[in-house]
């Protein structure tokens, strides 16, 4: 359990502290290509579904709300569940950053979705 979950950017360069790194985006990050980005998985169904993302829209007034909301999604949705379950296996074994295209690295799903994996771990 002591292997740590990280969050970064994919606009950041990759480096070798960042273990194994997962994309949790569901889109494609523009400009970004894929042998820049080194990532070693992209886990689509861990993000947040299309409706709630656009519903959403990185407003922060919403943030609360879209984070139940998402939260629910995590426990009832067996993809969402499935992708999780694949993280924290990952977890097991290395380091992981989740990889996101957020400007925001407060108010976003990967905050949400670390805190859910790290809520799981204990």
């Amino acid at each position: 359990m002591g292997l740590e979950l990280k969050m970064k950017r994919i606009y950041e360069a990759p480096a070798e502290a960042d273990g194994f790194r997962i994309l949790v985006d569901r889109l494609w990050p523009r400009g970004v290509k894929k042998e820049i980005a080194q990532l070693d998985a992209w886990l689509k169904d861990s993000a947040p579904s299309p409706d709630l993302r656009k519903w959403f829209d990185h407003e922060p007034d919403k943030f609360a709300a879209f984070k139940e909301r998402y939260e629910e999604e995590l426990l009832t949705n067996p993809q969402t569940a499935a992708a999780v379950a694949e993280i924290m296996k990952q977890l097991e074994a290395a380091d992981v950053t989740l990889v996101y295209a957020a400007r925001d690295p407060e108010i976003n799903h990967v905050v949400v979705l670390r805190d859910f994996i790290e809520t799981q771990r204990k």
